[in-house]
């Protein structure tokens, strides 16, 4: 019998999504024991203002993330949305943090896995942004607030970026750019790469890349919304395959 991993990724649990939370916690408890591992590639948590931020939601969140890892492992990367989330929160909910480029060695093989925000250069004014909040003397002195300052500012980046995501839409400007991805599969040459998994544009495809080393397949995660998400799979045969999520 074949086992499998899981990759998640644009979840943006909040306690405002609480349809979202329901389908996520129905999906743990689905997958518990029954999976090798779940990977969710950035904004997993629609903001994150700091680990010292503790409510009813985050609490239900941790407890249920504590309960599947007793049994499974995951790892979360960071997002556009949730770039704060910390050690401390990994400590208490039993998850393990992977950098923001990380090649995950997966029933054998080598797979890229990153959120895919550095990968839409045409968007200058978010990677300029991006550069400065992944800064560590940035994100310090934003920790250094009261949790109250951190929450007024967290509603401004969010904010801006609803204002940026309406006026973009589904423009170019907020995808994923050849130039992007062909300079981030350059940075791992030689390492065997055949495939880069990642979310963040809300674009769930398959694309082909040709490189100096032969094709990448990428493949662009899901994004839950209205109560409906996604996952990829990819079996201990090698086989991936991407499914839709519904309570």
């Amino acid at each position: 019998m074949n086992t499998q991993t899981i990759f998640i990724s644009d979840l943006h649990l909040s306690a405002d999504v609480p349809e979202l939370n329901e389908l996520f916690f129905h999906s743990l408890a689905e997958w518990r024991g029954k999976i090798d591992a779940l990977y969710i590639l950035g904004d997993f948590f629609d903001v994150w203002v700091g680990d010292d931020d503790e409510n009813p939601f985050i609490n239900s969140v941790v407890q249920a993330l504590v309960d599947f890892t007793a049994e499974t492992p995951v790892f979360i990367q960071h997002g556009n949305r949730d770039f704060l989330l910390g050690n401390a929160f990994a400590e208490k909910s039993g998850v393990q943090m992977l950098p923001e480029q990380y090649i995950a060695e997966i029933y054998g093989k080598p797979y890229l896995l990153v959120h895919g925000d550095e990968l839409c250069t045409d968007d200058l004014a978010y990677q300029q942004f991006r550069l400065q909040s992944r800064n560590p003397m940035w994100q310090a002195a934003v920790l250094a607030k009261s949790l109250a300052e951190r929450r007024m500012l967290a509603g401004q980046i969010r904010m801006m970026s609803e204002i940026k995501k309406a006026e973009d839409g589904k423009s170019e400007i907020s995808d994923a750019t050849e130039a992007g991805i062909q300079a981030l599969l350059s940075q791992h040459r030689g390492k065997g790469i055949e495939v880069l998994i990642h979310g963040h544009t809300h674009r769930p495809a398959v694309h082909v890349h040709e490189t100096e080393e032969g094709c990448v397949h990428r493949y662009v995660l899901q994004d839950w919304e209205n109560g409906k998400g996604g996952y990829l799979s990819i079996t201990s045969d090698g086989k991936i395959s991407m499914h839709l999520l519904e309570k």
